[in-house]
């Protein structure tokens, strides 16, 4: 036990004073507080570089009816736009030509044809430009419902009859169906923790097998076989890393409630309602922790397994392509099932190990399970683990042993023998 220890801790401390683990965990919290105060970052950097003044955009408009640009102008002052509408007294040639100059952004034309429907063509140097043009036709067409009004005699509020919304309520007879309310909450949050979960696995996953490769190239695993087993060389590794991973997610979840706490007026309300931290679940936080810590230990086992197969830290990457993909497919299936969790390959797929630490937790955090799914699912991850872990140590006792160039996975059968001598 006192050799697992001493592993544990040199595992755990050399990771932890490295300056790209210091350095990755500042910008990381950092972030945090960045996310959480965009609003207030937002309004401050406005109120010094002069966002918030009152210059407003001047919009050219030549008027062949006569009678557009005064409606357009009241249209902007009812909606509390700062647009200034002005009719103008060059030809369309002329502010063509005043565009693509830059002396000005844009014009509008208006006209009536036959029908006394409206005909508008706007004219701008970018065609990439999707917020004016669009506010300019809401506005246009709401002249053009007035005018039709008028020409109905329809008063104010038959025009509001027409366009009265109807009463749509969606129901679902699945018993692990949410409302659609519950789903909005839910989905952002599911899909931070599910970002956490696949980069914190990757992460962590290869840098054991970097680990263990950089202790074989230095010959300084030659020493440690010698007075420990490799066995519990390679769960001490495991553990020790994974501590330290686990320490970096707690300290990335303090930070993120503490943010929530100081910033619960912008995080409530506005764009980050739809992530659903305004009204977080404590069963999904309990879940992710589950599946995050299951899902390390399965993917660092395997990565224990194959950086052992390698001599050179050089070969590592391309040792560990298969798990990567693994971890790679686990995401972008859990990542298409944020739409419609219940589609059926995504249940299959919650239940194969290597895609439930992502995928089951995307089930348990947008659906009411039952109890049994996601226990089922842990049971074969935790199976899953003690038969990888079991057969891991088994090629780590041979895999440590070998050197020269790693070919392929066909290793694993040369370490296994390797091993057994």
């Amino acid at each position: 036990m006192r050799e697992f220890m001493i592993i544990f801790k040199q595992a755990f401390v050399t990771k932890a004073k490295t300056k790209s683990f210091i350095i990755t965990t500042a910008i990381m919290l950092a972030a945090v507080f960045l996310f959480a105060n965009m609003g207030k970052i937002i309004d401050g950097v406005k109120s010094v570089t002069g966002g918030d003044s009152e210059s407003a955009q001047v919009l050219q408009v030549i008027d062949e009816s006569g009678i557009l640009v005064d409606r357009l102008t009241a249209q902007f002052e009812a909606s509390g736009s700062d647009m200034i509408v002005e009719k103008a007294s060059e030809s369309e040639q002329e502010l063509t030509d005043q565009v693509k100059e830059g002396e000005i952004d844009s014009f509008l034309t208006l006209k009536l044809d036959e029908a006394n429907t409206i005909q508008a063509n706007y004219t701008s140097m970018s065609s990439m430009e999707f917020s004016l043009p669009m506010m300019l036709q809401d506005a246009l067409q709401s002249i053009q419902t007035e005018m039709k009004a008028e020409e109905l005699s329809l008063s104010g509020e038959q025009v509001q009859t027409l366009f009265a919304p109807i009463q749509f309520e969606e129901h679902s007879v699945s018993p692990s169906a949410k409302t659609e309310e519950e789903l909005s909450q839910a989905r952002g949050l599911v899909y931070v923790l599910m970002f956490l979960i696949y980069f914190a696995v990757i992460m962590y996953a290869s840098m054991i097998a970097t680990e263990v490769a950089t202790e074989k190239s230095s010959r300084v695993m030659e020493i440690l076989i010698s007075s420990v087993s490799p066995a519990k060389h390679m769960f001490a590794k495991v553990l020790g890393i994974g501590s330290l991973g686990l320490l970096q997610m707690v300290l990335f979840g303090l930070a993120g409630f503490i943010a929530l706490k100081t910033s619960a007026a912008n995080m409530a309300d506005g764009f980050f309602s739809v992530f659903g931290f305004s009204n977080m679940n404590v069963g999904t936080i309990i879940y992710a922790i589950v599946f995050f810590l299951l899902g390390y230990f399965l993917y660092a086992t395997l990565a224990a397994l194959l950086g052992s197969l390698v001599s050179r830290t050089e070969d590592v990457q391309q040792m560990i392509m298969p798990m990567t993909l693994l971890i790679v497919a686990a995401f972008m299936i859990a990542a298409t099932g944020l739409g419609n969790p219940e589609m059926a390959y995504i249940k299959y797929a919650s239940f194969f190990p290597f895609f439930a630490p992502l995928v089951m937790f995307l089930r348990v955090g947008m659906l009411d399970l039952p109890v049994w799914e996601p226990v089922l699912s842990i049971a074969l991850l935790l199976v899953t683990i003690f038969i990888l872990g079991w057969f891991g140590a088994r090629v780590y006792r041979g895999g440590v042993l070998m050197y020269g160039p790693s070919k392929s996975l066909k290793d694993i059968k040369k370490a296994i023998q390797l091993g057994k001598e």
